[in-house]
């Protein structure tokens, strides 16, 4: 076989007739390099190699039981003997340190796991990326110092042999020394050189090429378009922004003065002068729809974004999508909507501007918000995210990085404050502060990094040097690490060391999760509206809900008053018993509660984001002179988020018939 990777360099001489691989010259049991590097073979003289021929021409490998095994195990009472090759089918481990032993697999070193049992492994390979068995053995190793980067054996002999001593590293952790002194004693060859794309001749020339072709339409140089004069008409001019587009001057109408021109693809894409072209999309005014499994649409326009301030709720309404005439169907089986929502949005025709129809066992204007509920509820406790209720940061997980959750999460996220859901609510000021830059250009504090609070908390209230020093020995691997292996020679240095520490846990090793998640949160331009207006929708992200007072209950609803006289009368007294009548819910004075008062009117839970849409109003219910009875109770049109109040001459006949009909519709309502 030549394969020098797993093998060693193959050098054949033919005067004397001798072939052999470089790593059995160093495994084999009698032969030493007594010369120099350009005597023999690398430093193996002639007459050894052939001494060491005839003296293992006697002994059996014991794997396929012919002669010439050269390599044996270390431990002299071990008696086993192999072919190099064979030795890696037998799980033999040779060590390329002086004096270069080998081990049979009862003899040979292994790695403990020494991680918590309560991390999850990864379930690939971080250098070919497939799938492997996280159980340590002779195929499978891991980094000593991240513990995170698994790899199978050929993998990383592999990486080793085209790395080189000074390249060869930890995929993940970027851990060198200790990653490589692991790796020999684990039986992985690291040859003593340059990386081999250092070493290949003439490796960056394309570089140092410069375009000289002409691409205009018609080239009027009589040389040919790859004709390139040293000044003049003819002159190739190198497109200023790509560079991989040229015309002759003459050519493009150039005068002889011109030297930043831009190429036609780069001018589509751009001004001119390097700043991308901000493209006004001119359509009609915004549409948003959502239908229900009952076929109930709800329709309104609304404005394109707006860079004004102003309420979460009326910047969330800039974001509404433009009507479509696709649907996207959401199918919810039982209460998974994290499913249901992931696979709407993995879907290859998915667009976030279409109808979102949802289907599930509800009533027609309660389905949509039960989903849009239930996700968000799902999503804050998925493995995407950790920490306290309600302050939660981004999790490092390798499945949801290979499975794409940190965009999927964030696209759900955006469709949810859009479409009317829930606050969110749940952020932790750090990833708000990591993914929007508020409060901006300020550190991130210790109270952000929930997951390694302990170990910071011991750094940071250190009350001696010695005790500092002993804090940093006990937690050495995750200082190496997070590139915060350094010595401290004062008690200052704490700040320093924590404000780095977290730095790291929170920005360094989750760059890959935030880009993804971010580019998720930008779907229907969620992400620029926070990002122009952070302040805004700090509440929105971080904070709880504020509960539900009867002041801002009475606020959401308009009121339409009659034109004649005598009813306009009647219902401003009705106006006081409903403001009245909300602040006894409020306190406790009534059998019902703001919230079915809320569920009742609008058909909602609680105030979505973006706010309720079209916007509750109050009307009033008149008594016909031909009935008296007809009209005593109110009546309301969720689909339209519209109330009727009835006409009562006394406040205890109006709390008598609003709570009625507000109990018997709550009990009423699925569980």
């Amino acid at each position: 076989d030549d394969d020098p990777a797993l093998f060693g360099e193959k050098v054949t001489l033919k005067q004397q007739k001798l072939t052999v691989h470089y790593l059995c010259l160093l495994t084999s049991c009698g032969v030493y390099q007594r010369g120099k590097e350009n005597e023999g073979i690398l430093g193996f003289l002639v007459d050894d190699i052939r001494q060491e021929v005839r003296r293992s021409s006697h002994l059996t490998c014991v794997s396929c039981k012919k002669k010439g095994a050269c390599v044996g195990c270390n431990v002299r009472s071990c008696r086993q003997m192999v072919h190099f090759p064979c030795g890696r089918n037998l799980s033999f481990i040779s060590q390329f340190t002086e004096p270069f032993p080998s081990y049979c697999k009862n003899h040979a070193p292994s790695q403990s796991l020494s991680v918590d049992p309560n991390i999850s492994l990864p379930q690939s390979c971080s250098v070919c990326l497939d799938s492997l068995d996280p159980v340590l053995s002779y195929s499978v190793l891991k980094c000593p110092s991240c513990h995170a980067s698994w790899f199978h054996r050929d993998c990383v002999q592999r990486q080793a042999f085209s790395a080189g001593l000074f390249f060869f590293k930890c995929t993940l952790c970027n851990n060198k020394d200790r990653f490589q002194q692991e790796m020999l004693r684990m039986g992985i060859y690291i040859p003593e050189r340059d990386a081999s794309w250092e070493l290949e001749s003439d490796a960056y020339s394309d570089l140092l090429e410069v375009y000289k072709h002409c691409d205009s339409p018609s080239c009027l140089c009589e040389h040919g378009r790859s004709h390139s004069s040293i000044r003049g008409w003819f002159e190739v001019v190198r497109c200023c922004l790509c560079g991989s587009r040229g015309t002759h001057r003459k050519c493009s109408g150039l005068t002889l003065k011109t030297t930043d021109w831009a190429c036609g693809d780069c001018t589509q894409a751009t001004d001119g002068k390097g700043a991308a072209a901000v493209c006004e999309v001119r359509a009609p005014p915004r549409l948003f729809a959502l239908v229900s499994q009952h076929g109930c649409c709800v329709v309104f326009f609304r404005p394109t974004l707006s860079d004004k301030s102003g309420s979460p709720e009326e910047l969330l309404l800039c974001l509404g999508p433009q009507l479509h005439p696709g649907v996207a169907q959401v199918e919810v089986d039982g209460d998974q909507a994290l499913s249901a929502g992931l696979d709407l949005v993995r879907r290859a025709d998915f667009d976030a501007t279409h109808l979102l129809s949802v289907n599930i066992v509800q009533d027609a204007n309660a389905a949509r918000q039960y989903f849009l509920k239930l996700l968000h509820q799902q999503i804050q406790d998925s493995v995407v995210f950790e920490g306290p209720c309600g302050s939660k940061n981004l999790a490092l997980d390798a499945q949801a990085l290979r499975d794409d959750l940190y965009f999927d999460v964030g696209c759900l996220l955006a469709l949810c404050l859009v479409y009317g859901g829930p606050c969110l609510g749940f952020f932790s000021p750090g990833l708000y502060q990591c993914l929007f830059n508020y409060p901006p250009n300020c550190p991130l504090t210790l109270q952000t990094a929930f997951d390694l609070l302990p170990a910071l908390l011991q750094i940071s209230e250190a009350k001696s040097l010695e005790e500092l020093r002993g804090v940093l020995e006990e937690s050495w691997e995750f200082l190496q690490l997070a590139g915060c292996s350094r010595p401290v020679s004062s008690l200052e240095d704490n700040q320093n060391l924590v404000e780095d520490l977290v730095s790291f846990t929170m920005i360094t090793r989750m760059q890959l999760p935030l880009q993804r998640f971010r580019e998720g949160l930008q779907t229907l331009g969620v992400f620029k509206q926070v990002q122009l207006h952070p302040s805004v929708f700090y509440n929105k992200f971080c904070e709880a809900a504020v509960p539900l007072t009867a002041q801002t209950l009475g606020q959401l609803f308009s009121v339409h008053f009659s034109k004649q006289e005598a009813k306009l009368n009647r219902e401003m007294v009705v106006v006081t018993f409903w403001r009245h009548f909300l602040l006894e819910c409020e306190v406790g004075r009534c059998s019902v509660s703001l919230q079915d008062v809320l569920r009742f009117s609008t058909g909602a839970e609680e105030l979505p984001a973006a706010g309720l849409l079209p916007a509750p109003s109050v009307s009033f219910l008149h008594h016909p002179e031909s009935s008296a009875d007809e009209g005593l109770f109110p009546q309301s049109r969720p689909e339209s988020r519209s109330l009727h109040l009835p006409i009562t001459s006394t406040y205890k006949a109006f709390k008598s018939c609003m709570e009625q009909a507000i109990s018997h519709h709550v009990h009423l309502l699925p569980a």
